[in-house]
């Protein structure tokens, strides 16, 4: 069993260090950092909160590991958020903006402001300086801007003034939400986050993904109607493709698992419908995404009968796989899902790992060589790092909390 192996385990942490010592030069020292190309090196052009945020989260995790150097590049992100993407008169956030700070794309949306707090959190649970009040500033910009208490979800997308609400709803932000408030609960203490965490994860996955043969909506119009035809002319798109998400199913699996874990380590019962409809979501997954056309790997979408419509491989996708396989090993204890995790890690070690260049390719095409159809050059760490520090972490607190409480195996 390889979940269990202390090799394999000494294997991921081999990786993890893989991982972080390509993404340095990822900083970029005027502030924040950069996409990577492929051999590495920091890309020209505009800076993106997102990537700036993700990979504050992955150098905490470096930092929580005692690798040395890493807390600057901790202090360097949170510096970046606090200063260079900061819209000190409106608030919020830039999600894109010049080496300058001069902003490129002004909106503020959910997704990036759900990395921010994110980001912030992880910052602060390795005890950086200002991390704290950024995470303090970030929760309060998403309660008062984001969070919709009638629909318990967040909403997607202002203008800079936060004037106007633009009309689309997304699952994908929502998502990363879920998993922003699952780790600001854990760093702050403070219960309104995981019950928001839960309502979310109870209104998508037990009631859009359940309602929907597990094929979830992802697009949706502010009424909460799924707009299931959306985007089907730009069917590759990289936020917000046409049709389902396979890794999304997976992902919302793992993080409805961190949930019920975290309702359980407060000493609640955990509703039944939460390891089900995990179960379900992973298993559907595995059905419709994974060597579905005849070669290993699994696709990034389906159309709502199951048929694939974007087949290349994305490396985020086996990444969460791997993720869901091994919290649901752990929360059942059931050895195929070893086995499938085994096999995944075996399929990433074949035709993922870039063992020349460093990290992994981003994108595969259906014969597995390196494509560049959705993803061009390898944007960022956060999914990879995450695959292999999440087997060996318990399934709460999440994970940068639970390094810094020593709970790594």
């Amino acid at each position: 069993m390889w979940l269990t192996a202390p090799a394999h385990a000494r294997w991921l942490e081999s990786e993890t260090d893989r991982l972080l010592e390509f993404g340095r030069r990822s900083l970029v020292p005027s502030g924040g950092f950069a996409r990577q190309g492929e051999d590495g090196t920091a890309q020209d052009g505009p800076l993106e909160l997102w990537i700036a945020c993700r990979m504050t989260h992955v150098y905490a995790i470096g930092h929580l590991l005692g690798r040395p150097g890493m807390a600057a590049f901790v202090d360097h992100g949170v510096e970046a958020v606090r200063g260079l993407f900061a819209d000190d008169e409106h608030g919020g956030w830039f999600a894109e903006v010049e080496r300058d700070g001069t902003p490129r794309d002004d909106v503020k949306a959910a997704y990036p402001h759900a990395f921010v707090v994110l980001a912030a959190s992880s910052a602060a649970a390795a005890g950086r300086p200002g991390a704290a009040e950024l995470l303090d500033r970030a929760l309060e910009v998403s309660e008062q801007r984001f969070w919709d208490e009638d629909a318990g979800m967040v909403v997607e997308e202002w203008d800079r003034t936060f004037t106007t609400l633009d009309g689309y709803r997304g699952v994908n932000a929502n998502m990363h939400t879920v998993e922003a408030y699952l780790a600001a609960a854990d760093v702050t203490g403070d219960r309104v986050w995981l019950d928001r965490a839960v309502r979310v994860v109870e209104r998508v996955v037990h009631g859009f993904a359940r309602g929907n043969g597990w094929r979830l909506p992802e697009h949706f119009d502010d009424a909460w109607n799924p707009l299931l035809d959306y985007n089907r002319a730009t069917p590759a798109h990289p936020f917000r493709p046409f049709g389902a998400t396979i890794g999304h199913w997976f992902e919302w699996a793992r993080l409805t698992l961190h949930a019920r874990a975290a309702l359980q380590a407060r000493g609640e019962s955990a509703p039944a419908w939460m390891l089900d409809d995990a179960v379900g979501l992973f298993d559907a997954g595995v059905r419709e995404g994974w060597a579905v056309d005849g070669a290993d790997g699994f696709v990034y979408t389906v159309d709502w009968e199951g048929t694939p419509v974007v087949r290349e491989r994305m490396h985020w996708v086996a990444a969460e796989a791997i993720a869901a396989a091994a919290t649901l090993h752990a929360a059942t204890g059931d050895d195929r899902f070893d086995d499938l995790y085994a096999q995944w890690w075996d399929y990433v070690g074949r035709y993922v790992l870039d063992r020349e260049g460093g990290s992994w390719w981003h994108e595969l095409g259906t014969d597995n060589t390196v494509s560049r159809t959705v993803w061009a050059g390898k944007a960022d760490l956060y999914h990879a790092v995450q695959a292999t520090l999440i087997p060996r972490l318990p399934l709460a607190p999440v994970i940068v909390p639970a390094l810094a409480a020593g709970l790594l195996d």
